[in-house]
């Protein structure tokens, strides 16, 4: 054969396959190591956009949506009416995948993707079912599936699988390798129940004790911590396959707002933002984050226009893309959030934060009109084909490495794993290790055999199971739940039943911003008893609170947290975390107690 010939052979055999069919091509390997050319990063770039020239202008915009789907099933109908299934899209999974091409869905609990009591061989059903029927569309695309399994008090995945201690906590122990193991963990029980993309870690540095959203779902105040502990989670999700997601960007820890109903504003400097908020977010960039989110807060140093971070193209793609350096996927905070309601009615958040540099579209609250908006935008020539061409690029590509073309399923004896034992055992010895211990006048703590104690306080705190936990250990321990903030005439009944005890117990639940637990806690102390507080979840009850004469934090009132809090009280465990933050006017950040 003359060369010319050969020549046009070899481009003609080239173009048939870059827009062969990814079954066909994978059914020669290609990560297979022997197999030449799908290891190089042009390769897989030919393939993407071939796959892109191949799709529809619907079938690209639906790329862009992750979205919420209410139902056990795919085709479960039972958990949306009419007027809901409007604003969802469809009255199930089906429905919306059918329609729309959606390029992702976000598990939750109340809308019955995992419901409680968690089925683990239901969730793999849904994850493989809903992924058959986006495999047999004409343009066979995986989905994305998602959720916010951070850990601690924000995880959606819960017993029977491991609950382990959140980010606060895993600050208190100080150990970048239990941060791994956690999120190695957790990543591979998400692998097994079919979801392949956490909306974790968190990367917020909670420099504000009043912060109403963030508090322990931050790892520290110190921004060093903050992002050693993230790096280790981002390798640790990544090592199991799974595409992790750093939050909220530019940073949610300064603030008292919560941008779920309100609208956050930081004003910090660029230096303060460039060493403090940004530094985790420009190490885990260093370290492969796949993906970030975006925050619904206004950064005036960033970009004085008064548009929060998801809407603002100075933030997104001036600092992030430009200056940051990061190519991997943007996905917007859920743009259902009160935050946004400062645009006017016939704003779409979704088209602007596509034109401001995000690439998934979370979970708008009126799918098909955010659906529509974008297309319409883009046939328009609001948005460039270009531009959502880029975006629809990175979503693929996530999906390609993570191997998502090549087979999207799980086996359904994966979820044996969720039982492991090990798991649980590991998840407590590292909340044994993070329960600090940063008051403890004349020795009150640990409790004696023997000793009556009364536990009481808000029913988030569990008082029931921690005293029947401390009763099961040989102190004799009764309960007294209360509301969340203690009406006058519970902390009443409380100052009653605290005559019988020796020791009184309160379980506090965010004391710090929450005048009527400071008020029960003031009338226990009155009675002359002594009072330990155990601080059921932000650790700055002290500072509201100072004379109280023991004080023990968990950080969090999952169970595990509660267990090991019974074991440290009954001196089984010997308490060795470090504050992570610092108690204002109390304690400087280090500071722990031992027995």
């Amino acid at each position: 054969m003359k060369r010319r010939q050969w020549v046009i052979f070899l481009s003609v055999a080239l173009l048939l396959f870059l827009s062969a069919p990814f079954s066909s091509v994978y059914a020669n390997g290609w990560d297979d190591p022997t197999k030449p050319g799908w290891k190089d990063d042009e390769a897989k770039r030919g393939w993407i956009i071939s796959k892109i020239r191949h799709m529809t202008l619907r079938e690209k915009v639906g790329q862009l949506f992750m979205v919420q789907v209410y139902g056990s099933t795919p085709r479960d109908p039972r958990y949306v009416d009419t007027n809901l299934a409007e604003h969802r899209g469809g009255k199930n999974f089906a429905e919306v995948i059918n329609k729309y091409h959606i390029g992702g869905v976000i598990y939750y609990n109340w809308n019955g993707n995992i419901p409680t009591p968690f089925d683990p061989e239901q969730v793999n059903s849904l994850s493989n079912g809903i992924q058959e029927i986006a495999m047999n569309q004409r343009m066979p695309i995986p989905l994305l599936i998602a959720t916010d399994q951070e850990g601690g008090i924000v995880a959606r995945i819960r017993k029977p699988a491991a609950e382990f201690p959140g980010n606060m906590a895993l600050g208190a122990t100080r150990s970048a390798d239990l941060a791994r193991k956690a999120a190695e963990i957790m990543g591979m029980e998400m692998q097994n129940l079919g979801l392949n993309m956490n909306l974790a870690p968190v990367l917020d540095v909670n420099v504000n004790p009043e912060n109403p959203v963030i508090g322990v779902r931050s790892f520290s105040s110190n921004p060093d911590l903050v992002s050693k502990l993230g790096v280790a989670q981002v390798k640790g999700y990544q090592s199991q396959n799974i595409l992790a997601t750093a939050k909220h960007f530019p940073g949610h820890g300064d603030t008292d707002v919560d941008s779920h109903s309100g609208l956050p504003i930081i004003n910090h400097d660029w230096e303060t933002l460039w060493n403090v908020d940004l530094k985790p977010f420009r190490e885990a960039i260093d370290a492969g984050i796949g993906a970030i989110m975006t925050a619904h807060i206004v950064v005036p140093a960033l970009d004085d226009s008064g548009l929060p971070a998801t809407l603002s193209k100075p933030i997104l793609t001036g600092l992030l893309r430009e200056k940051l350096g990061f190519d991997g996927v943007i996905i917007t905070d859920a743009l259902g959030m009160g935050a946004l309601n400062i645009l006017p009615p016939d704003a779409v958040p979704s088209v602007i934060a596509l034109k401001a540099g995000a690439d998934i579209l979370l979970n708008p609250p009126n799918f098909p009109r955010a659906y529509n908006a974008v297309l319409d935008a883009v046939k328009s020539g609001e948005i460039s084909k270009e531009r959502l061409n880029k975006s629809v690029y990175r979503i693929l590509r996530a999906k390609m490495e993570k191997g998502l073309f090549e087979d999207p399923y799980t086996d359904q004896d994966a979820v044996e794993q969720i039982y492991s034992e090990e798991h649980h055992q590991m998840a407590a010895e590292m909340t044994n290790k993070s329960i600090t211990l940063v008051k403890n006048a004349d020795h009150l703590l640990p409790l004696e055999e023997g000793q009556k104690v009364l536990v009481t306080g808000p029913s988030a705190g569990k008082p029931d199971m921690l005293a029947d936990l401390l009763d099961s250990k040989g102190i004799e321990a009764s309960a007294y739940a209360t509301n969340s903030s203690p009406t006058n005439g519970q902390a009443a009944t409380a100052v009653e039943k605290a005559e019988d005890a020796d020791v009184v117990l309160v379980t506090a639940y965010t004391a710090n911003t929450n005048a009527a637990q400071q008020r029960f806690v003031q009338a226990l102390m009155d009675t002359g008893k002594p009072v330990a507080v155990a601080s059921m979840r932000n650790p700055y009850d002290l500072a509201v609170f100072p004379e109280v004469d023991a004080n023990v934090l968990t950080y969090g009132n999952q169970d595990v947290s509660v267990k090991a809090l019974a074991r440290v009280l009954a001196g089984e465990v010997n308490p060795s975390g470090k504050l992570p933050v610092a108690i204002p006017g109390q304690r400087d950040y280090g500071f722990g107690l031992s027995y």
